[in-house]
């Protein structure tokens, strides 16, 4: 699924694609924004880790689990 997290203060967004379920990214940066945590870590398929600074997070947003279709749809 893809998860895009926007960043205070910067003009882009982190953009990748994960392994994880819905809820357990949910539960991840619901667990992480709660607490007194610095930095939530998030690793995507291709195997990149993401350390991300939570004091910078404005969102997050969750994609579906939906795989994409590849082709032409009559």
């Amino acid at each position: 699924m893809e998860i895009r997290i926007g960043l205070a203060n910067t003009p882009r967004e982190l953009n990748f694609e994960s392994a994880l379920s819905t809820q357990a990214v949910t539960e991840l940066a619901e667990k992480a924004l709660a607490s007194a945590v610095s930095f939530v870590t998030l690793a995507d398929v291709k195997g990149n880790t993401y350390i991300v600074p939570t004091a910078a997070i404005t969102f997050i947003e969750v994609g579906t689990e939906e795989s994409r279709r590849v082709g032409f749809v009559a």
